[in-house]
């Protein structure tokens, strides 16, 4: 089957054989497909259904996928009823940070590629370089490269329409969509498909999501065919995003992609400097290279670093010194080994993962896609963090630390057979490692 929308006919049909008529069509003939990531299908449908449903319906739901997959899947149903996004012109201002243009990147060795390569897609959108793929570690620019595209084109073509969206969001307005029908989702596609420049941030969290990609396949298509222009970026190029659809991969790939790295000391420093004048902060050489030797990955936390000793000056009215610097770079650089490995950021990460409420995993919900979400987060805090049994077991609402342990080992078995889930795991894994 080549869509997550033929492999739903075809349980539809087993669905159809296994109720009576008038069970299907009062409560499963109208369920939407929303997506399938190898292990677990998110259908939609509007909320009171979707209780009934889950009392009443959820086995036979997972007895036809079984039937016709071959392999057992978790279920989870979501609700529908929720109003499309709608984004005023003031919204999208907001979307567009006016500081993030191309005179305030700085650029070295580790990026100049990619502002390069975002230069030439604004003096010429829709040209050559179409898609443009930037990827990269979070933190490095890229938002700021997209900004700077979207600052460069307005200047010089005022009435382009330009969209700059998350993929996030792209894929919770998809969602609603659906569930309000044909006309909601015709305006979504007036929305995005008459764009001039579509420029989406973080599109590796489509991945998985069948209705979410059948979606932008379209329009990307349908924005590229007209010769308007597509700005993508990523924590990753597209052939390592394993659960992408091979036909977006493909046309993501037929573009130009371009990376940026963590900067070199230089770049590092220019960057200090520049932010220092920015906010009117007189540093000394010796204070910028202190600053750019110990925050060595991450340009959001150079700038924030400049951003605190500023903060420290004005509240104790002294001049920066080493110090104040000293104390400044401490902060930041615990506050990142700190969020690297706290429960409550791997629990953040892994229900964004799977579009769960964190809340959720926390409380005493037994629904299938909650307990595995669960059982999920308390593996990687195990692998990550070393954290007992016993305190994992605190942080989930004071569960038994032989619940922790019945999860670690059903993970450990579900990693070994389902490489989808090993590689959902590590994406989990890498997101929190390179959080800032």
């Amino acid at each position: 089957m080549n869509s997550f929308s033929e492999l739903w006919v075809a349980v539809s049909e087993v669905i159809r054989s296994e109720v009576s008529d008038i069970v299907y069509r009062v409560w499963l003939e109208g369920l939407i497909p929303i997506g399938f990531d190898g292990s677990t299908v998110t259908l939609a449908t509007v909320e009171f259904k979707r209780k009934i449903i889950e009392q009443k319906f959820s086995d036979v739901l997972r007895d036809a996928f079984e039937k016709t997959l071959g392999f057992p899947v978790e279920l989870r149903l979501i609700n529908s009823e929720e109003p499309v996004e709608k984004h005023t012109e003031e919204e999208l201002e907001e979307t567009f940070r006016e500081e993030n243009t191309f005179d305030t990147f700085v650029v070295g060795n580790s990026n100049k590629f990619a502002h390069a390569a975002a230069q030439a897609v604004a003096a010429n959108p829709g040209g050559e370089y179409n898609p443009l793929f930037i990827y990269g570690r979070s933190g490095l620019g890229k938002t700021h490269l997209l900004n700077a595209i979207a600052h460069e084109i307005r200047r010089n073509r005022p009435d382009a329409n330009i969209i700059f969206t998350q993929a996030e969001t792209f894929t919770n307005e998809i969602i609603r969509g659906i569930g309000m029908g044909q006309k909601a989702m015709a305006a979504l596609h007036e929305k995005y498909r008459a764009a001039d420049v579509l420029l989406v941030d973080d599109i590796q969290f489509i991945a998985g999501k069948a209705s979410t990609e059948e979606e932008f396949f379209h329009t990307f298509n349908a924005i590229t065919q007209a010769g308007n222009q597509v700005v993508l970026t990523s924590d990753r190029p597209p052939k390592e995003i394993s659960t992408l659809a091979d036909r977006l991969r493909y046309r993501f790939e037929m573009g130009l992609l371009a990376d940026i790295q963590p900067p070199d000391v230089e770049t590092r420093m220019a960057i200090v400097k520049r932010k220092a004048r920015a906010l009117d902060l007189d540093l000394s050489d010796d204070v910028i290279q202190f600053i750019a030797e110990k925050i060595k990955n991450n340009v959001r936390q150079l700038e924030g670093a400049v951003k605190k000793i500023k903060a420290m000056v004005m509240i104790h009215g002294t001049m920066p010194n080493m110090l104040t610097v000293q104390m400044a770079i401490k902060d930041i650089l615990n506050e990142d080994r700190s969020e690297k490995v706290t429960a409550e950021r791997i629990i953040e990460e892994t229900a964004r993962t799977y579009g769960a409420n964190p809340a959720d995993l926390r409380s005493k919900k037994r629904d299938a896609q909650t307990s595995r979400v669960r059982m999920i987060a308390m593996y990687v805090i195990s692998d990550q963090t070393g954290m007992s049994t016993k305190a994992i077991g605190q942080e989930f609402g004071g569960r038994d630390h032989s619940t922790v342990v019945h999860a670690l080992q059903e993970i450990k078995r579900l990693m070994a057979k389902d490489s989808s889930i090993r590689s959902t795991i590590q994406d989990i894994i890498k997101n929190v490692q390179e959080s800032d």
